[in-house]
């Protein structure tokens, strides 16, 4: 039987790891807007959504 303890520590070890979640509500539109872009870009839906955090925030620096 495998303790929790170690299903915790399955999977690769990470220098910057992803501990925080978060969900959101979406129209059809914006899901479909979403999974267009993640198909064309050959990424996850996740990384689409960083990347646009990330433009954003890049912006908002800049002014």
């Amino acid at each position: 039987m495998i303790s929790i303890k170690e299903i915790s520590k399955m999977g690769r070890p990470t220098e910057d790891p992803k501990i925080h979640q978060t969900r959101i509500r979406m129209t059809q539109g914006e899901w479909e807007m979403l999974e267009y872009c993640a198909q064309k870009l050959g990424k996850t839906k996740t990384d689409i959504v960083i990347a646009g955090v990330e433009n954003i925030y890049k912006s908002l620096q800049n002014k």
